[in-house]
């Protein structure tokens, strides 16, 4: 019986252990998302921030400030706090300007970052209603969150190129 209470323990703290490992591990590719997309606002001239391909599509940064703007929706819906600002909100601001527009995009990381330092192993796998319709996980939400900004930071590629800027090197690590 001792020997069982043993192994139920240290199942535990390797449960536990394993939970914090991917906690952090979720922080640290999100720490690298956030620098990744910074390389791609500094490697943007000035000029470049209003820059369509085509009428129809955003400029460069109304791309990087929509990213930010599903940043704190998703996380909202994930932590259930609050976000500062509503949907759609962050990508209308004026001020577009470069400094601006990295500032912004820089706080929309911060934010996903620090809501995930909060949610719990166990709160990651509660189950919401995402966009009014979808069930699934907290860390479901945050999993889409990161395809989301991985997708339109990979559309800002070809910004640059039409801007005449070559690319940051990719970074998976």
């Amino acid at each position: 019986m001792k020997l069982f209470l043993i192994l139920f323990c240290l199942i535990g703290l390797v449960g536990i252990a394993n939970a914090q490992g991917q906690a952090a591990t979720t922080v640290a590719e999100w720490e690298r998302a956030k620098a990744y997309t910074k390389e791609y606002l500094d490697a943007m001239p000035d000029s470049g921030y209003s820059l369509k391909p085509t009428p129809e599509m955003r400029s460069f940064a109304e791309q990087m400030l929509h990213l930010t703007d599903a940043n704190y929706g998703f996380t909202a819906v994930a932590t259930g706090e609050k976000s500062p600002f509503a949907l759609g909100q962050v990508e209308k601001i004026a001020d577009k300007s470069k400094a601006n527009v990295i500032k912004e995009v820089m706080a929309g990381y911060d934010y996903v970052i620090a809501g995930l330092k909060k949610i719990t192993a166990a709160q990651m796998n509660e189950k919401v209603k995402f966009m009014g319709r979808f069930e699934m996980t907290k860390e479901m939400v945050f999993v889409k969150d990161f395809e989301h900004q991985t997708h339109h930071r990979g559309q800002a590629t070809v910004y640059l190129r039409l801007a005449g800027v070559k690319p940051p090197q990719e970074k998976l690590f």
